[in-house]
Formats: structure tokens, C-alpha cells, sequence
């Protein structure tokens, strides 16, 4: 496994950073990969790194993940690959692969990460940059290189492998973590987008599978007979700014509520949530909305509370598929504000103040994942709060433990 450094900046003393604290590092982000966008389209770049002898490579099957143990990821090498991503994948620039589009060819998705550059042996060297390659490869059977990938997943599972295919992972270290959720992301946007959402015709993954282009020729179409040149009907995608689809990030707020008094902290719970399971509120960004306002509207929706002061916190990248969970921090401005209303809007089973000595003791006894027993020293029947991996947990131990409620406790003497 990758021993990476603590990043510099969680170090570095500033002014920003002797006044508000250490930046918060959520689960899943923080990788320690650098991503060098700009050498996406660089051919001779991803020729190089493919093929280097460094070069890690997580496989996926489904969006699972390729495993040791639950909690160790497995990198294959390209020896690994060979049978099915061919060594001139990367031989041809990116107009040329596009000209040359033939959707009856397929060859399973490779998306290029970044790189490591914690200084590991025998590192490629490309101009001023050094590093380890990351990619990510979805070898889920399919088209005409099903007997190719069956044979990789084949060689894997015989060596112990698995594909682990819990709904979230959660038992990586953080900075495999950050590596994992960056590639289940991409492969999940590539793998939802294959059509054009213009014109319905297929896509094709390029700048080394961060973006799709809708070519505007297929060479199938000539040996079907359907074009004499191969060209498709015209598409809008292709008249206007960009021939080029982006990946799409869903934002979505995610808020630890105090009361105006600071004493307590509102928490909501769904159905489907085991029993005493309680969590912070949240809801996805509508158009035109800012994250602020969005945090006052989710929680008057889910709770009828109505909140004044809003504050970010910190953010947390979600790759289930796309979002980016922005953590806030708020308070209510009177007690008339703080009535609990669950008739909006029926998401929430149950909504609730509890003191922040009762949060306290669930943050230190009663934490789990869902579907997993909280910890040692839990009382049946007392509160339960998610896990550290989740944000919902560090917005709540920043207000009970951290100096966000030291500061509000300060700014009421």
C-alpha cells in the first residue's frame, strides 16, 4: 500500500489557519494523487504510463471494486491487463481517435487517475513530472471484449480476489479511500452516458475518460450501408461551443443544527434506519440556490425549523454516483423558530432536539455504519449517530467537541 505523506497544507501555520483551525479532511477526499489534467490529451504521456512497470491499475466489475480484504484494495499491473487493453491504446492523439470512430469496436473503459508523487522507486519520468500512474478499468463483460474481461476477473478470483460489492465502502484507509471514490466516479458518469444526450447516438470516452464526444462519423454506418462516408445526422452538440460532454457533480448540503441557546442539536432519522439511529439533515442544491439558502429550505421542508445563521464547515466527495456533500453549520435565531413541523415534506420518519451532553456520549458509545452494531459501552435504547467516515459525524463533533460551540459559547458572555 501507498504510504503517503500528510498533506502539506494540513500542516502549514497561517493566518486563516490560527483563526479558524486545521481544514477538515472528510472520507473520500483528500487523495493523494495528482490528477496533471493538462497531460490527458498528451498521447506520447499515457502511452508511457499505461505500459510502465509502476503503473497501478483498479479493476472494477459492476462499480465493484477489485479487493484483498474488505479493507485492501488490490492493484493489478498492465502484465495483468495485456490480454485485454492493448499496448497501442494510447498510440493515436485524440483527434485521430475520434476521426477513426467505429462503434462496433469497443474496448472496455480506462480512465487515467493522476499520479503519486510521494516519491516511489523506480517512478516514470515524463518533462518536469514524476510519478506513479493511477487508472482506473471497468472490466465488466460486455460487447466484443467479453471473453477477454471474463478472462482477467477469471485470473483474479483465482488468486483469493474478490469484487466487493457493499452499497458503500467504507473500510479503505482515507487515501485509498480518495483514489477509490475519484475512479467509481468517473467509471459510474462513463458508464451512464454512452448515448448523446442530444441526438441519442453513441459517445465516445476520451481525454483519458474524463470527457465523451459525440463523433460526428462512424465507420459502422458504412459497412452497414446506412452512409456512404460514415457521417451521422447533425447534432446540436456538435454545431454549438463544444463537441465534448463533462462528468456532473451533484451538490448537496448536509447541516448540523443548534438551537439559539447552543444547548441542543436538531437530528432527524428515516424509516429504513435501524432503531435510536439518528443523523443531521440534508438535501440536494436546487437551481439558482445558494448553498446557504438551500440549507435553510432543506431544513424547513424535513422539520419545519427555521434557521438564521449559516456556516460552512467543510465538503465531503460522495461517488454514489455523483455528489459533493457541502457540510454547514447553523443556529436558530428565537425559540418561536425552533417547532418541530414533519407535515412539509414526509422524508423524515422522526425529528428531534437533544441535548448536546446526550450527542456527546453517542459520538464517544454509539457510532456505527448502517446495518452494523454501535460500539462497546452502548445502552440499548441511547442515542445512535453514523460513522467517522461520514460527514454527518464530523459536523456534529465539530460543534460538540471543536471550537465552533467553544465560539458561540464565548460570543453569549
Amino acid at each position: 500500500m501507498t504510504v503517503v505523506p500528510t498533506p502539506r497544507h494540513l500542516e502549514a501555520e497561517s493566518m486563516l489557519s490560527r483563526k479558524f483551525g486545521k481544514e477538515t479532511v472528510n472520507y473520500f477526499g483528500g487523495s493523494p494523487l495528482n490528477r496533471v489534467a493538462f497531460l490527458r490529451t498528451e498521447s506520447p504521456f499515457l502511452s508511457a504510463a499505461l505500459k510502465h512497470p509502476t503503473s497501478r491499475f483498479l479493476l472494477f466489475n459492476h462499480l465493484a471494486p477489485l479487493v484483498r480484504t474488505p479493507s485492501e484494495i488490490y492493484y493489478a499491473s498492465y502484465k495483468d491487463l495485456e490480454p485485454l487493453v492493448p499496448a497501442d491504446t494510447y498510440d493515436k492523439s485524440e483527434d485521430e481517435v475520434i476521426k477513426e470512430y467505429d462503434s462496433a469496436v469497443a474496448r472496455p473503459l480506462l480512465i487515467f487517475l493522476g499520479l503519486d508523487q510521494s516519491g516511489l522507486q523506480g517512478e516514470l519520468t515524463y518533462k518536469d513530472y514524476k510519478g506513479t500512474p493511477y487508472f482506473a478499468v471497468d472490466l465488466t463483460p460486455k460487447g466484443s471484449f467479453e471473453v477477454q474481461a471474463k478472462g482477467v476477473i477469471s485470473a483474479m478470483e483465482s488468486q483469493g480476489l474478490s469484487f466487493d460489492e457493499g452499497r458503500v465502502i467504507s473500510a479503505f484507509p482515507a487515501d485509498v479511500a480518495g483514489v477509490y471514490a475519484h475512479a467509481r466516479a468517473l467509471l459510474d458518469w462513463n458508464t451512464r452516458n454512452v448515448f448523446c444526450g442530444t441526438c441519442g447516438h453513441p459517445t465516445l470516452s476520451v481525454n483519458a475518460g474524463t470527457k465523451r464526444a459525440c463523433p460526428a462519423t462512424d465507420a459502422a454506418l458504412v459497412r452497414a450501408g446506412a452512409s456512404t462516408d460514415g457521417s451521422r445526422p447533425i447534432c446540436t452538440t456538435r454545431t454549438t461551443i463544444s463537441n465534448i460532454s463533462f462528468p456532473r457533480t451533484d451538490p448537496t448540503i448536509i447541516v448540523a443544527v443548534l438551537s439559539h441557546d447552543a444547548q441542543r442539536m436538531l437530528l432527524g432519522r428515516q424509516k429504513r434506519w435501524p432503531a435510536h439511529w439518528y443523523s443531521t439533515l440534508a438535501g440536494f442544491l436546487e437551481p439558482a440556490e445558494s448553498i446557504e439558502d438551500a440549507v435553510r429550505r432543506e431544513v424547513w421542508e424535513e422539520s419545519g425549523v427555521v434557521l438564521s445563521r449559516v456556516i460552512i464547515h467543510s465538503s465531503q466527495p460522495w461517488p454514489y454516483p455523483a455528489n459533493l456533500m457541502i457540510g454547514a453549520i447553523a443556529q436558530v435565531g428565537c425559540p418561536a423558530d425552533e417547532t418541530i413541523n414533519l407535515k412539509h415534506d414526509p422524508e423524515l420518519e422522526d425529528a428531534k432536539w437533544f441535548d448536546i451532553a446526550e450527542v456527546q456520549e453517542a459520538l464517544d458509545v454509539g457510532t456505527s455504519a448502517l446495518g452494523e452494531p454501535p460500539g462497546p459501552g452502548y445502552k440499548e435504547g441511547g442515542l445512535r449517530l453514523p460513522p467517522k467516515t461520514a460527514i454527518a459525524y464530523q459536523l456534529i463533533a465539530a460543534v460538540t467537541r471543536g471550537d465552533v460551540l467553544a465560539g458561540i459559547h464565548e460570543a453569549k458572555i
